[in-house]
């Protein structure tokens, strides 16, 4: 601005443009702030305010120049509006130089437009024509999904169906089982009642089977009654704390404020409702889909059941299931139901079926069981909503125990895919034990040799053919263990156990008994449960020289010896046929499928036609570690997972083993060493010849390991009380020419002459038979 009020006016003409005014901001004069911190002394509303001369209203006349107008008009406003500037309040202290910059006018920070009605008159306006627009854009939302009305339904919607739950299936469930029961109660009474008499035992078939199916129909009659009173029970609860929290609002509402009162209620129970139905529903469920599956978490009903048994053909496509037990959920979130075929169509054709079926749910095929239910038509589906024994496994009922176990009882196996636990009895059984490597072969094998370790009243005899050390731990407490994979020393030991078995029959011929049972073991400590586990059996069986010996030895043992009470166990990796001969595993009654890499292979353990059935163990994952088909009783096999114990429980429950045996004189004694048995003689030579060898071991501590001096056996002797002479020691024990050469001994090397302790020895067993 300084340099264009500098430059000369010129006379040239300038074209003719139309006059304009320039447009001025108007700045107020402001104090400059205090150095300081302290502003109390600096000017403020008290003080005298500026006067500011008015704006020009006439415009001051268009020169030829225009800048300079511009220029000439600016500088003519700011002479008027200058005023004196104030000086500048110096405060002391630490404020000292500073200035307050909150010095302004009388009326600082109020906008222009409040000084006048018009002003305010537009003020209201907006404000008017905002709440108005936020009105029309309330009421146009309430349609959508976002509507305080949709949210005050759905929260209702929601509250209800809390109140509901889902005690309405079981119900339903219940009832249905009910009728259906009651109905085959009333065709049983009536074939009962018109089977006539002259049939015998027809009739009393008759009569126990209508009393079965009555009782069978009030216990449905009984649980569909509970289940009613239980739905009712929680809905009345849920729907006390649902609906009474708003009529207690809407009640005291009216009561204490009467019209006004009442509206505060309910608009208080609407913003409650619209506030638990804020959030919209995701996604509708939609049921009228054409295919639905278990696997995408849908649940299951009666048409998905008829659409996935016609998908895996197991009815026509015009046929239909008949259901028993309405589809349900348990505890552990799987769904299980009872249904009947159509008629011709038998139980074993749906479990043959299980693969095909479990692509039908859009599950794995270890998450579906089909079982047999009472009928030949009725089985009982059973699907897993993750597949089963992949998480840890549960302790052992063992560790529990207080006392001894019973193993002529019933032995806790594990639990199958329902959660129950399953328990086996071997009281004149006998079993195989198979799968491949890593399939928990031996953490299975653990629930029966610890049941029967932890029982005082078994005999153990066991055989580890992987010579690994997994029976180590029971060798202590076996009669009989062999633990090298020798297969010439099992065979020795089969011999052994087969001369066992004929005393055992000769004893019970003898009382006149045919089995051995467990009040006559318990009389008859020989009779005792004998327990013969064979680890591995695929490295005796064979072997060139002894296989076919042990495995008819085997044959001979499962076969006989059941009523002798000698129980068989045999464990394998590989259960083939050349391992585990079909005369051998047809005579193992007890079969247990872990793992397998074949149908073959399963077929082999479970027995011909098994897999073929809809039962094969190679449909076993390998996260299901422990957990196999198990044969033991009933028609049918049942997957189970074996009960798992740390090595560390192993070892606690054989040291309750250990204790429990000895408390009952049972505890094996072990080999007998060689001083003890010269001693069990009392002969007098026998007493000198142990005190010797005591000598030898014990009580020298500069001796040899095969020699002492004669002095030294002479002074050990007489230590113990026997007065023995060097020429009757030299006469019990005669040496050779070269063994009675002197040797040198002590510190100084003197050479005296000794008794070698093979020479002693020899002795032992030349005059008594007995050997170390």
């Amino acid at each position: 601005m300084t340099e264009n009020h500098a430059e000369p006016h010129t006379t040239t003409p300038a074209p003719a443009v139309e006059p304009t005014i320039a447009t001025v901001t108007f700045l107020r004069p402001t104090i400059p702030a205090p150095a300081g911190d302290d502003w109390s002394d600096l000017p403020d509303d008290t003080d005298p305010a500026l006067s500011i001369p008015p704006m020009p209203t006439i415009p001051p006349a268009v020169g030829p120049d225009d800048r300079t107008v511009v220029l000439e008009t600016a500088r003519t406003i700011l002479d008027k509006t200058a005023a004196p500037a104030a000086e500048p309040v110096v405060r002391p202290g630490k404020f000292a130089g500073t200035i307050d910059l909150d010095d302004f006018d009388d009326a600082p920070l109020i906008p222009a437009w409040m000084y006048s009605a018009e002003g305010w008159a537009a003020w209201c306006g907006v404000f008017y024509r905002a709440r108005r627009r936020d009105f029309r854009r309330w009421v146009r939302r309430q349609p959508t999904q976002r509507g305080h009305v949709r949210q005050f339904g759905r929260g209702v919607r929601r509250s209800h169906e809390w109140v509901v739950g889902f005690e309405g299936v079981r119900v339903q469930s219940a009832s249905h089982t009910a009728h259906v029961l009651t109905r085959e109660a009333r065709l049983a009474a009536r074939h009962a009642r018109f089977t006539p008499r002259i049939l015998g035992s027809k009739k009393e078939l008759a009569m126990k089977a209508a009393e079965r199916a009555t009782k069978a129909a009030e216990e449905a009659v009984l649980l569909h009654k509970k289940a009613k009173k239980d739905r009712n029970r929680a809905r009345n609860l849920r729907a006390g704390v649902v609906y009474g929290p708003p009529l207690t609002a809407i009640g005291t509402g009216y009561v204490t404020g009467g019209g006004l009162g009442l509206a505060a209620g309910l608009l208080s129970t609407f913003a409650g409702g619209a506030f638990i139905g804020r959030t919209p529903y995701d996604e509708e469920a939609d049921w009228s889909s054409d295919w639905r599956s278990l696997g995408d978490g849908d649940r299951m009903t009666a048409p998905m059941l008829d659409a996935s048994f016609r998908a895996a053909k197991v009815i026509g496509s015009e046929e239909t299931l008949g259901v028993v037990q309405m589809p349900m959920l348990d505890t552990r979130g799987a769904w299980t139901a009872v249904l009947d075929l159509p008629p011709g169509v038998p139980a074993k054709k749906a479990i043959r079926a299980t693969d095909e079926l479990a692509a039908a749910f859009g599950v794995e095929e270890a998450q579906v069981s089909v079982a047999k239910r009472g009928r030949a038509g009725r089985i009982e589906l059973y699907v897993s909503r993750d597949l089963p024994f992949t998480g840890k496994a549960k302790p052992g009922p063992l560790l529990a125990l207080e006392s001894a176990a019973d193993f002529w009882g019933r032995i806790s196996i594990g639990p199958d895919v329902r959660g129950i636990h399953q328990s086996i009895s071997v009281v004149e059984r006998s079993g195989l034990i198979g799968g491949e490597p890593g399939a928990g072969k031996s953490a299975s094998g653990n629930t029966i040799l610890l049941a029967a370790a932890l029982d005082p009243r078994v005999i153990l005899w066991l055989a580890d053919g992987k010579g690994g050390g997994d029976l180590e731990p029971f060798e202590h407490l076996c009669e009989r263990y062999e633990g090298d994979a020798d297969p010439e020393a099992f065979n020795a030991m089969l011999d052994e156990l087969l001369a066992v078995m004929k005393a055992r029959y000769a004893l019970l011929k003898k009382l006149g008994k045919r089995k051995v049972t467990e009040d006559l073991a318990n009389k008859h400590p020989e009779l005792r449960q004998l327990l013969l586990w064979v680890d591995e059996l695929m490295l005796y069986t064979t072997d060139d020289e002894y296989g076919k010996k042990i495995t008819r030895k085997l044959r001979n043992l499962v076969s006989r010896g059941r009523a002798a009470g000698i129980i068989t166990f045999c464990a394998t990796q590989k259960p083939g046929s050349d391992v585990v001969d079909t005369s051998l595993r047809d005579l193992l009654s007890i079969r247990w499928a872990l793992r397998c890499t074949t149908p073959e292979a399963s077929d082999t353990i479970l027995g011909k036609g098994a897999a073929a059935s809809g039962y094969s163990a190679k449909t076993i994952q390998s996260e299901m570690r422990g957990a196999g088909l198990l044969w033991a009783e009933g028609t049918n096999p049942t997957m189970v997972r074996a009960d798992y114990y740390t090595d560390e429980q192993v070892e606690t429950l054989l040291e309750r083993a250990t204790q429990w045996r000895r408390a009952a004189g049972t505890l094996p004694s072990g080999p007998v060493a060689l001083a003890e048995q010269l001693l069990q003689l009392g002969d007098e030579d026998a007493v000198i010849l142990a005190h010797l060898l005591d000598a030898f071991h014990y009580d020298v501590p500069e001796m040899t390991a095969d020699w002492l001096p004669g002095q030294v056996l002479l002074d050990h002797l007489k230590g113990q009380g026997l007065a023995v002479t060097a020429e009757k020691l030299g006469a019990l024990v005669v040496r050779t020419d070269e063994e009675k050469a002197k040797r040198p001994w002590g510190e100084k090397g003197s050479r005296l002459a000794g008794y070698p302790l093979g020479r002693v020895e020899a002795t032992i067993t030349a005059r008594f038979g007995l050997t170390a």
